[in-house]
Formats: structure tokens, C-alpha cells, sequence
């Protein structure tokens, strides 16, 4: 048996599905697809979580698409974080070209066409279904990890969540949250001290600060109501297909401290809401998360193993989180370590810093008989990539440098038109896109301090009456002579003693 032969048994034994699958397409030789030679990932594992990694131009969001595409055609629901905004294409069909038609020649299947449902969301002022979650929902922990606080601003922070729960204040979003911080070391600052113990006021200036650090990044925007619900994540449509939710982030790349809330937030409602279903035939949802340094990139070492903890946790619930990135190591290694699917691009070998990393990376792939792993990261042309998946025993696959299939929608964005079509046809619009203000803490406490500021100038004014009434009294009462005073200084008094003086005298 000749070398292509043992390479084909070897992609073909170390690939073996008994379940459903998704095929990526086929194993290289020698900078040759060996046709048939198909790499597939099972459904089963797709709940292990991956990575998508290269460096730019050389098909990571291209990847992702085919990703999507066939786990949508499986009925598995996917969230796609659009920060470069080149995703919405899933929304139409590829046009085709006789370049794609020959590349899935050499893969072994032939070319479809096809678009998928697709759902427009949104963090800021663009357009789309927007995603909104409370003060309350974050509770205090995760917004004092948000926030970057040390232990004793986290304990004021969960006072000011027990005080608005003893006092049922909602928390609805950040202006509530400042007004409440305020009211601690101000208005009501004698009830929180009989309550709850002092409160610092440089404490609560502190946290203020970071509040309004992160409302100068949009945060302002995704806090209120009404809350997004995660379960309007995994809608199939009518054709038995999953949705494909895809949220517009190209006007937030310079904001990840508004990026790492919304995802840190996302997370953990997802890990509260959905059952556990520990390890099924198929995943409930799966997460792309493009551009995922920027989670990583201001995290607090708290906010870090935040993610970590979710990442280990939230496969149980039947959920995979896929992290697109240029380089591996822009993942902490901790996180790294929980990814079940590598599916790496090219990477360049520009500085000595590059080479270090291209070395760092090879040394996370098995080691192949068929491919110096470093040699192939650097050589591998635009829509090829090595991969390592999972098998259904939960084995790491053969290590595999795979001509990838291509996009069977459309790879490019959607026009102006197209894209407010798929937003009007949206059944989410109307449930999620009416901004609602009620009576929160923020009104609830300014009603009552304004009682408490209307009562204070009442007693004011009747303090000030009664010392009025009682220095009038006082004058008028002065003002009356003493009966006896008054006959001893009349005038007729008076003359009748001289008189009887000079008659004396006489």
C-alpha cells in the first residue's frame, strides 16, 4: 500500500462517525487534497467548544460561515458575533463560481446553494432587534467583577443590591444603580448606617467612577428593559432549520469593556436558564465568538476566571463556545485547555516574536507522521487550515491539513436593501424594540427625597411661625407697664410728693 493509500485509511479510520456529522472537507498530502478523504466533526462533540485561528486574509470568518451554515441545516441554532460585519451574507445565497465548483471536485461532494434564516441583532443604535439586560439580573457579583472592584467596594455593592431588595427599589439599569450609590452617602445616609452599617463616601466615588467609565462605552444603551430572553436563541423555522442570530458589533471594536460585559452576561444567563443535558447526540446552541481578544483583552484577573469557570460548566447545558481569533495565545491557556476543535489557518512568520508563537502553537496540535506542524502552519494557502477535532469517544482526531468546502451563502455583505428586509421580516422586532421606562429605583427615590425635602421646609416654616408668634408675644408683653410702676411714675403722683416735700421743709 503506497503512502496515499495509508494517509486515506488513516483520515478515514481516525474521522469515523456513527452519528450525524459535519463534513469540512478533505484531508491534504503533500499540498494535494486527497479527494474522499473527508474530515468530519460530529455533532457530539460540537458541545466540547473550539477555536478558529489564523492570521488575517486566510479564511477565519470563511470558516465560520460553513460552520453556521451546516449546523443551521442540522436544526441546531447558532450566535454569531459580527464585529467586522461580513456575516450577514448567511441571509442570501452564494452566486456560485467555477473556482468553488472545482474546489469541491477535489473534496469529494458537490456545490449547493443556499440561504439561511437569519436574525439581525444589536447592542448600540444599529439596527436590529436589541439586546437589553437589567442592573438586577447581573446581580452583584458579576457587575463588581465587571466593574474591576476590590472586596470592600464589592460588599457595598452587595448592600446597595439587599437595600433595593429589603426596599423593593428595582434595579433596572445604570442610572438607578447611581442614584441609590448616591443616596448611600447622601440623602440616606442615616438609614443605610442604622441598617446596613457605614459607607464609606470615597468608596461609593470610586465606584461611581468605574460606573461611568463603562457607560462612556455604550453600556448605557444594553441595560433596561425589556430583557433579552435567551431561549429566543434556539427558534427553528419553519423548515426545521436553526436560527442563525447574528449580532451587529462593528460600531463597538474600540469599546471591550462593553463587549466583555455583554458576553460575560450572556453567558451566565444562558449557564442560569438552560437544563442540564450532559453529553446528547447534539448540541442546543452554539456560540461564535470573532474577534475574542477583545473579551480577553481588558479582563480582570476576577473577570477571567469568571469565563473560565463558564466555559468549563456551560457544555453540560449542551452549549459550544467557539473563539475566532488571529493567534491562539490571545486565549489564556486556561481556556485554551477546555477547546475540543482547533481548526487552524496559516499563520505568519514575520518577527522572531511570530516564530515563537508558530512554535507555542504546534506544540497543541498531535503530532502527525504526516506533516511537520510548523513547516504547514506557515505554508498553508487562503481556505486550508489544519485541524484537530474530538471523535465520538471524546479522542483527540488525527491531525489534519484540510482543503476547506466553501460557503454555500453568499460570502460578502448584504446591501443596504436587503439587509432592512431581513430586519422588517424579523418576528423579534416588535417584542424587544420598545423602550420601556417604569418606575424604578431612580423615580422611586427621588419621590422620596423630595417628600423628605418637602417635609423639611414645612417643619421650617412652622419653627420659624412659632418664633415669630413667640417674639411678637414677647415684645408686646414688654411694652405693658406694671400696674404699680405706672401710679408711682404718673405726673400727678409725682407733683403730690414734691408738694408734700417743700411743705416739710417749710
Amino acid at each position: 500500500m503506497g503512502r496515499k493509500e495509508d494517509f486515506f485509511a488513516h483520515i478515514e479510520e481516525g474521522y469515523k462517525t456513527k452519528g450525524d456529522y459535519i463534513a469540512m472537507g478533505a484531508a491534504i498530502l503533500d499540498g494535494e487534497a486527497v479527494t474522499n478523504a473527508l474530515v468530519k466533526i460530529p455533532l457530539k462533540t460540537l458541545n466540547r467548544h473550539g477555536l478558529i485561528a489564523g492570521a488575517t486574509g486566510t479564511g477565519k470568518t470563511k470558516t465560520l460561515q460553513v460552520l453556521a451554515e451546516n449546523l443551521s441545516d442540522k436544526g441546531i441554532p447558532v450566535l454569531l458575533m459580527d464585529l467586522k460585519g461580513d456575516l450577514s451574507g448567511l441571509a442570501q445565497p452564494s452566486p456560485g463560481h467555477p473556482k468553488i465548483d472545482e474546489r469541491h471536485e477535489k473534496i469529494g461532494f458537490s456545490f449547493t446553494s443556499k440561504k439561511f434564516p437569519v436574525e439581525i441583532l444589536s447592542l448600540s443604535e444599529q439596527d436590529g432587534v436589541k439586546l437589553r439586560a437589567t442592573v438586577s439580573e447581573f446581580g452583584p457579583v458579576l457587575l463588581s467583577r465587571i466593574l474591576n472592584l476590590s472586596d470592600t467596594q464589592e460588599g457595598i455593592v452587595a448592600v446597595i443590591f439587599k437595600y433595593c431588595d429589603d426596599h423593593k427599589l428595582p434595579l433596572l439599569d445604570l442610572k438607578d444603580f447611581k442614584k441609590v450609590l448616591q443616596y448611600a452617602t447622601g440623602e440616606g445616609k442615616k438609614e443605610f448606617e442604622e441598617s446596613y452599617g457605614r459607607i464609606a463616601t470615597s468608596s461609593t466615588g470610586a465606584i461611581l467612577r468605574k460606573v461611568i467609565e463603562l457607560e462612556q462605552q455604550g453600556a448605557d444603551l444594553f441595560f433596561g428593559e425589556k430583557s433579552f430572553d435567551v431561549n429566543d436563541l434556539t427558534r427553528i423555522d419553519e423548515e426545521g432549520r436553526g436560527m442563525i442570530s447574528i449580532i451587529r458589533l462593528t460600531d463597538i471594536q474600540d469599546r471591550p469593556k462593553l463587549f466583555s460585559t455583554f458576553m460575560l452576561s450572556l453567558l451566565a444567563e444562558v449557564y442560569a436558564t438552560f437544563p442540564e443535558q450532559g453529553d446528547s447526540d447534539r448540541p442546543e446552541l452554539i456560540l461564535f465568538i470573532d474577534e475574542a481578544h477583545l473579551i480577553f483583552k481588558e479582563a480582570s484577573k476576577a473577570l477571567l476566571d469568571q469565563i473560565e469557570s463558564i466555559v468549563k460548566l456551560i457544555r453540560s447545558k449542551g452549549i459550544g463556545l467557539y473563539f475566532v481569533t488571529q493567534n491562539p495565545t490571545d486565549v489564556p491557556d486556561a481556556v485554551l485547555a477546555q477547546l475540543g476543535l482547533k481548526v487552524q489557518h496559516a499563520l505568519r512568520a514575520f518577527t522572531a516574536k511570530d516564530r515563537k508563537a508558530i512554535k507555542l502553537t504546534a506544540e497543541n496540535y498531535p503530532i502527525s507522521e504526516y506533516y511537520d506542524t510548523k513547516e504547514v502552519l506557515t505554508s498553508l494557502g487562503i481556505g486550508e487550515a489544519l485541524i484537530s477535532a474530538l471523535d465520538e469517544k471524546g479522542r483527540p482526531t488525527p491531525l489534519a491539513a484540510t482543503l476547506l468546502r466553501a460557503p454555500m451563502s453568499r460570502m460578502d455583505v448584504l446591501t443596504a436593501k436587503e439587509l432592512e428586509e431581513v430586519i422588517d421580516n424579523s418576528k423579534l422586532i416588535q417584542k424587544y424594540n420598545e423602550t420601556i421606562d417604569r418606575e424604578s429605583a431612580y423615580e422611586i427615590l427621588n419621590e422620596k427625597i423630595e417628600k423628605a425635602e418637602a417635609k423639611a421646609r414645612k417643619d421650617e416654616e412652622e419653627e420659624k411661625a412659632t418664633t415669630r408668634t413667640t417674639s411678637s408675644r414677647s415684645r408686646r408683653s414688654s411694652s405693658r407697664q406694671n400696674p404699680v410702676v405706672k401710679v408711682l411714675t404718673s405726673a400727678t403722683f409725682i407733683r403730690g410728693v414734691l408738694g408734700i416735700l417743700r411743705k416739710a421743709m417749710k
